[in-house]
């Protein structure tokens, strides 16, 4: 369970470290917090600053001699980012000098800062949950704009009101049932097993449009791992190219020009896609050609999603049906009919064709004509739709959320068998499982997985 924040519950050694990335830069500063630090102040600049104001300083070593010069600021408990007191050093950039800062707040009495160990205190000691703490890194990681709003809104706090308010709505609920199974001589004023069951749906549709919110953020930070596969000289590195909108690959008339898996992220309405191209699928004598035809299948055996290209003008051939019997059974895929500006006829129209097995899109990747149409089936296999004010979620999260479904159905089961011993049990695991995100209930080695993923000084 979490801590209360009212506890003690943190070790009173001060931590430090270099909160800006590694290399030279303008500016840059080291952080530290931990117990009262403004004897530390005086050590390093010989003046207390005021609280949360900016103090030109220099800054000294044991003897006095100055290291450098640059702002320092104090935030003393518990108005800081940790709850703790908090110093910020902001000196110049050199990896030299920034180190002469955090050996001498080493020499005070710090140690070195375990990665997200900043944040762990900030929600040890209340600051943030765990949600908003997960979305300081997610912020940080953020790989598109939309992605970087979306965290930002989740370190503001939205998606915790929202597992909140769920958490709050479930506990009436339970509270209203526990009720009236420990008084039932009582005359109480409880649900009808109607009212019940009408309080109960409208817990699942609040949940459903945090789950649509919550997954579409998800997408926003993971996007889909996308792999280009087919025979030689389909066009699967003229198709990188064209998504990418620069030439990542090399493109000749000459079949497997392509030997190894090349890599390109893109954006399409904030959704990353990471498309990986293969070296065309055939039998082979040629040993460097067959590492990378390996390769290829490796590439396949991980991605979400295949787009397998075949030629407009010959469509689907029996070396193309081979290479779809080897595909994975679960992995979704699109038939990419290409090169239909070299087609004649009815292959020569840029389509979206729906398939036994999925969809077919015909487009020319030289010409770039039909190419909206991939971009559209890619969106709608990702799941994307227009959803605003999404949250960035992790998997625990939506795990979380899938759990708590489960429960809130399994609970409606209960209540039309009258059993609500059994409805109270599945709606107090709903809550749990809700709870989790916030980390209201949460494990020490939950906590040392998510924070031991930051990076220094955070």
């Amino acid at each position: 369970m979490r801590p209360n924040a009212k506890e003690k519950t943190l070790p009173p050694d001060p931590i430090a470290a270099i909160a800006t990335p590694p290399g030279r830069g303008g500016i840059g500063v080291v952080r530290v917090s931990g117990g009262d630090l403004s004897s530390w102040a005086q050590a390093l600049a010989g003046k207390t600053p005021l609280p949360r104001q900016a103090t030109l300083a220099g800054f000294r070593d044991a003897s006095g001699v100055v290291l450098d010069q640059g702002l320092l600021l104090y935030f003393p408990a518990p108005h800081s980012y940790t709850g703790e007191d908090v110093l910020e050093l902001h000196g110049h950039g050199g990896p030299v000098v920034l180190q002469l800062l955090l050996r001498r707040c080493l020499e005070l009495g710090a140690r070195l800062a375990e990665p997200g160990e900043f944040t762990r205190r900030a929600f040890l000691n209340g600051k943030l949950d765990l949600a908003q703490a997960e979305a300081v890194a997610d912020l940080i990681d953020a790989a598109s704009d939309s992605a970087a709003r979306s965290a930002a809104r989740a370190l503001e706090g939205q998606f915790s009101r929202e597992i909140s308010t769920l958490v709050a709505e479930t506990t009436e609920l339970r509270a209203l049932t526990e009720a009236c199974l420990d008084f039932p001589e009582e005359e109480i004023d409880f649900l009808s097993a109607t009212a019940a069951g009408e309080r109960l749906e409208a817990l699942n549709a609040r949940l459903e449009a945090v789950f649509a919110r919550a997954r579409q953020g998800s997408l926003l930070q993971g996007g889909l791992y996308v792999v280009l596969a087919g025979q030689p000289n389909v066009g699967k590195s003229s198709l990188l190219n064209q998504l990418a909108g620069d030439d990542l690959a090399i493109v000749t008339p000459v079949p497997g020009t392509t030997r190894d898996a090349l890599k390109g992220s893109i954006q399409i309405r904030g959704i990353p896609l990471h498309i990986v191209d293969t070296a065309g699928l055939r039998a082979t004598d040629d040993t460097i050609e067959q590492i990378g035809i390996d390769r290829a299948w490796r590439e396949i055996e991980r991605a979400d999603l295949v787009l397998l290209l075949v030629d407009a003008e010959h469509g689907l051939g029996e070396a193309d049906a081979a290479i779809l019997e080897r595909l994975p059974p679960n992995l979704r895929r699109i038939t990419v009919q290409n090169k239909i500006d070299l087609a004649s006829g009815p292959q020569a129209v840029p389509r979206r064709v729906e398939e036994e097995n999925g969809v077919l899109i015909a487009l020319s990747a030289r010409t770039g004509e039909g190419l909206d149409l991939l971009r559209e089936e890619l969106l709608a296999i990702a799941g994307w739709h227009q959803i605003e004010d999404v949250f960035i979620a992790r998997e625990r999260h939506l795990e979380a959320l899938r759990a708590a479904q489960e429960h809130f159905s399994a609970a409606g089961g209960e209540l039309k068998s009258l059993r609500l011993e059994f409805f109270a049990e599945e709606l107090r695991l709903a809550q749990t499982a809700l709870s989790r995100i916030t980390g209201e209930f949460s494990s020490e080695d939950l906590l040392g997985e998510i924070f031991g993923r930051f990076c220094i000084g955070k």
